[in-house]
C-alpha cells in the first residue's frame, strides 16, 4: 500500500469570508477535482465535540440487537436502518461488510415534494427506542451542510463562476447522511470481500468523518490504491459522479473502496451534499469551454441520485417483488 497522497487544503478563506485567500483556494479545489477528485479538508470550523457525539451514538446504535434495529428497517426514500448483505455494489462479486443508517433532511407528509413523490424526499426513520440518535446526529449534520455551502461556492469559483451559481439549485438540498458499522474483516477473507467495494460516490459532494481505524483506499490514475488515513482535525471530501456529469468531466469521481484490516469494529459518517431533488443538472450550466458540447443530456438530481440506488442496494428490489 502507498502513502497517502491526497491534498490537504486549509479551509480559512472560506470561513474568513471576504476575497482574500478565496481565489488561492478555489485553484486548489480545482487542481484536487481535476487530478484526483480526493482531498482533505482541514480548518472546517466544526466543532470536535460534535463528531464525537455523533460518533458515540452512532456506535451506541450499532450495538443493539438486529432485530431491534430492523425495526426502523431502509424505507424507499433511503431513509433507516440497512443490515449487513443488503448492499452490493454494482460489478462487486460480494456484498458489502457492513451495516448503515440512512438519513436526510427532514420533509413532513403533506410537504408539497412529498406529494408530488420527488425522489428521496420525505420523512426520516429514526429510531424511538433511541431518540438520542437523531439529538445527536443533526447538529453534526447541519454544521457539515454549512461547510459543503461553502466548498460549492469554492468550486463556482474554481469554474470561474458567481460563487452562487449553485444556490438555486440547493434551496432544499438532499443532504443525504450515512453512519456506517464495519465489523474488522474476517479472518482468512481475502478480497474480494470488502467493507465498501470499490466504487463512485452518486452525488456532488461528499465530505466524509472516519474514525482512527483507517481502511479508506482511493485508485489513483496509474492504477495504485493509496490509503487515505484519519488526520486529525480533517474531514476527507470527494467528488461523486453527479458532480463530474454536470463538470462535464472536468473534474473526476474517483474509484474507492474500504477494507477493515485494524481488527477493530470501524465507523465513518460520509454526508453527500446535492442539489434539491428537482433541481436539474445540466452540464452547459457551468460553462463548458468553448468549441466542447455536452456529453450528458440534463436530469434531475434526485431521478439520477435513485437511478443508483436501485443498482446498489436490496431493499428497493424487495419493494418492487
Amino acid at each position: 500500500m502507498s502513502s497517502p497522497t491526497l491534498p490537504v487544503l486549509d479551509l480559512g478563506p472560506l470561513r474568513a469570508g471576504g476575497d482574500a485567500g478565496l481565489a488561492n483556494l478555489a485553484a486548489e479545489i480545482r487542481r484536487a477535482a481535476e487530478e484526483v477528485g480526493f482531498f482533505y479538508v482541514a480548518n472546517h470550523g466544526i466543532d470536535p465535540a460534535l463528531q464525537t457525539a455523533a460518533q458515540a451514538a452512532a456506535l451506541a446504535f450499532f450495538a443493539r440487537p438486529e432485530a431491534e434495529k430492523r425495526r426502523v428497517a431502509v424505507d424507499r426514500r433511503n431513509r433507516g436502518f440497512m443490515a449487513m448483505g443488503d448492499c452490493r455494489l454494482p460489478g462487486a462479486e460480494a456484498s458489502d461488510l457492513k451495516e448503515v443508517f440512512f438519513w436526510g433532511p427532514e420533509a413532513a407528509p403533506d410537504d408539497p415534494e412529498v406529494l408530488a413523490g420527488r425522489p428521496l424526499v420525505g420523512p426520516n426513520n429514526w429510531p424511538d427506542f433511541q431518540p438520542g440518535l437523531r439529538a445527536a446526529v443533526w447538529p453534526y449534520y447541519r454544521a457539515v451542510l454549512g461547510v459543503g455551502a461553502g466548498l460549492l461556492r469554492a468550486v463556482a469559483l474554481s469554474l470561474g463562476l458567481d460563487p452562487e451559481v449553485f444556490a438555486s439549485r440547493y434551496r432544499k438540498p438532499l443532504g443525504r447522511g450515512q453512519l456506517v458499522f464495519y465489523p474488522p474483516h474476517p479472518a482468512g477473507r481475502e478480497l474480494p470481500n470488502f467493507g465498501a467495494a470499490p466504487h463512485c460516490d452518486f452525488g456532488c459532494l461528499t465530505l466524509l468523518l472516519q474514525d482512527d481505524n483507517g481502511g479508506l483506499e482511493v485508485k489513483t490514475r496509474d492504477g495504485r490504491w493509496v490509503a487515505a488515513p484519519p488526520l486529525e482535525g480533517t474531514l476527507v471530501v470527494n467528488i461523486g459522479d453527479l458532480l463530474a456529469r454536470w463538470s462535464n468531466d472536468r473534474f473526476r469521481s474517483t474509484l474507492h473502496r474500504v477494507v477493515n484490516r485494524s481488527g477493530r469494529r470501524r465507523l465513518s459518517i460520509p454526508i453527500f451534499y446535492d442539489p434539491d431533488s428537482s433541481a436539474v443538472v445540466d452540464p452547459r450550466d457551468l460553462g463548458l469551454p468553448p468549441g466542447e458540447a455536452p456529453r450528458y443530456e440534463a436530469i434531475a438530481a434526485g431521478d439520477y441520485i435513485l437511478s443508483r440506488n436501485k443498482l446498489s442496494f436490496a431493499h428497493y428490489a424487495k419493494a418492487e417483488d
